[in-house]
């Protein structure tokens, strides 16, 4: 009985705790998202920042703004080339209309023909559709203009942020050592540490998954005769890097295009190129890019992804993964917490555990002898 009331306030004081966690980052949203990039982006920059800093010899403040005006070039030129893109299929756009208008029509026979629905009647559910779209298109818009909004000032913020985490690097440290106790200062230091490197190959891992998958798919895509190959690679690359969910909105996106462009026989070769290049991805790439230094589990990835939706959106998709990773490397490190990383980890295969089993009970029986 003691036990039970024991456990009871324990879990109703943790259940408390997270349900205030979720809430304080749903009404954070505006400030924390972008901080929580931003640690990402200044992780990846930080060795740039120490070179520039101890080899070339510049100001602490001169290394941070050198370091963030290189990340600005380099997002900029993805999004100046990805923009050429969209401006191709922009003026395109004329000839996408007619050829989507011929594959339209096309649809409607095979549909007619195979399902027995007549013309009029796919007509009238497209009328009813449309109505209620353009009854919507006021709410739509306004969305729009919201999220055009809240991305710039996502973006503004992330430049502030990563630029002060890197300035102020090791009073940021110092106090997160100064935070605990004497006995565990060597282990906190040890962890962040840990954190550093590891998050950083993870990340830098990402990124070479990222631009393989996108050299792989405009290859293949160019090679199959499919139109906008480098739009559609560079697409199913960038929503790559959200795990599960990404291939699928790419290949939605890189479907409909095709249709548009080529017919209903293209989209079949696209979803073809799509699940054999995602094979490649998930049992090469994956492991041997990214690497085996932190595992997630597809569970836990999945429900992290779904979480991550609820509560931050596209921006909580993206960030879940590096930041359920931080914790796995914390709960592996940690004794009391051993077990949470175990659960979010991947399962060991037993032939090893065998093996070692075997060795060791070798080992000792020499020793006997």
């Amino acid at each position: 009985m003691k036990e039970k009331l024991s456990f009871l306030p324990k879990l109703a004081l943790v259940l408390f705790c997270l349900i205030s966690l979720t809430y304080i980052a749903i009404l954070g949203q505006s400030l924390l998202a972008p901080l929580l990039f931003s640690f990402l982006m200044a992780l990846l920059l930080l060795p740039v920042a120490n070179f520039l800093e101890q080899r070339l010899k510049f100001k602490r403040s001169l290394s941070t703004l050198v370091s963030v005006i290189l990340m600005i070039l380099v997002v900029g030129g993805i999004i100046y080339f990805f923009g050429n893109q969209l401006s191709d299929l922009w003026a395109d756009w004329p000839l996408l209309k007619e050829k989507a208008n011929v594959s339209y029509h096309e649809l409607q026979h095979w549909i007619s023909s195979t399902f027995g629905v007549n013309s009029q009647k796919q007509l009238d559910y497209l009328n009813d559709s449309t109505e209620k779209a353009l009854a919507t298109s006021a709410a739509i818009v306004a969305t729009t203009l919201a999220t055009l909004s809240s991305t710039l000032l996502f973006l503004g913020f992330t430049l502030l942020f990563t630029f002060f985490l890197i300035n102020y690097r090791r009073i940021l440290f110092t106090f997160l050592t100064s935070v605990f106790r004497e006995e565990h200062k060597e282990k906190v230091a040890e962890i962040v540490s840990q954190i550093q490197v590891i998050i950083k190959k993870y990340i830098i891992g990402l990124f070479l998954q990222m631009l393989i998958v996108t050299i792989l798919m405009i290859t293949v895509l160019s090679i199959a005769g499919v139109k906008y190959a480098v739009l559609l690679g560079l697409v199913a690359g960038i929503f790559n890097v959200v795990p599960y969910l990404g291939i699928f909105f790419a290949l939605l996106v890189s479907c409909l295009i095709t249709f548009a462009t080529a017919g209903a026989a293209k989209v079949l070769l696209v979803l073809v190129i799509f699940v054999g290049v995602h094979a490649v991805d998930g049992n090469v790439l994956m492991p041997l890019v990214v690497g085996s230094k932190v595992k997630i589990n597809a569970l836990v990835a999945f429900i992290g992804i779904v979480v991550g939706e609820m509560i931050w959106g596209i921006s909580g998709m993206f960030l879940c993964i590096p930041y359920l990773a931080m914790l796995k490397i914390i709960f592996d490190r940690i004794e009391n917490l051993k077990p949470w990383g175990i659960l979010m980890g991947e399962e060991h295969k037993p032939e090893k555990k065998k093996r070692v089993y075997r060795i060791t009970k070798k080992i000792k029986l020499e020793e006997k002898d």
